[in-house]
């Protein structure tokens, strides 16, 4: 059976207090039965990326929560591309080390947005893994250029983000084979509108190793029956 990364975005949305409720609904409602059902050799890993304000509060309640069975892993939306110093805003890889496992580089939002080069994104994930934090690397289609040392790419195709409609099955095993066959990727994750009826099929595919969800992962509830009707084809 192979991994399934489900990686739950939550962009700039939940206060403390949302969050931590959010966890408490997640484990003790949504996963409550799964969690303490026959899943011991699950391969389920599940990021929680929220904004940089809760990620300390996060950390605290995930050790204070029961999820047995289940891989939980916390993230961050973004990371600096320079090292400590007189950077104003930003949060280094030192700053995120210990805090994070994971972070997510290159999101389509923050391409557009902040107008992030390739050349950034290449020093943010150099400075990542450097710190021991895995990069999630967004790319948009088959041929973006992914850094040295990625081994995760989440393929979001900007058009579907958003609007309730994901790629079809073909078009997603498509460009995730050509970053595994042509780019060496390791892991290839799907994003785009990812929903509890669509997220099987996806990650049953043979080249897909999970999701990137956003909208979606905002309620425990809908979030949690991701996770569950995530599949492995392997």
């Amino acid at each position: 059976m192979k991994k399934l990364f489900i990686v739950a975005n939550w962009k700039s949305h939940k206060s403390i207090e949302e969050g931590h409720s959010f966890l408490v609904s997640f484990f003790h409602k949504g996963m409550s039965e799964w969690l303490h059902g026959n899943n011991h050799h699950s391969q389920k890993i599940v990021i929680f990326c929220p904004p940089f304000t809760i990620l300390s509060t996060l950390k605290t309640a995930l050790l204070e929560l029961d999820h047995k069975n289940l891989q939980v892993f916390l993230g961050a939306q973004d990371i600096s591309p320079f090292a400590p110093g007189s950077h104003t805003g930003e949060e280094s890889a030192e700053q995120l080390a210990g805090l994070v496992e994971y972070v997510i580089i290159g999101h389509s939002e923050r391409r557009n947005d902040f107008h992030e080069t390739d050349h950034m994104l290449a020093e943010k994930v150099l400075l990542a893994k450097n710190a021991g934090i895995q990069p999630i690397f967004c790319v948009q289609g088959a041929g973006n250029e992914v850094p040295p040392g990625v081994e995760i790419v989440a393929f979001e195709p900007v058009k579907n983000i958003g609007t309730g409609v994901t790629d079809s099955l073909e078009e997603i095993e498509t460009v995730a084979a050509f970053y595994k066959q042509k780019m060496d990727i390791r892991y290839v994750l799907y994003g785009g509108s990812v929903t509890f009826e669509t997220v099987g099929g996806i990650t049953s595919l043979p080249s897909i190793d999970g999701v990137l969800v956003g909208g979606a992962s905002l309620d425990p509830q809908a979030f949690s029956q991701i996770v569950i009707h995530s599949e492995s084809s392997i």
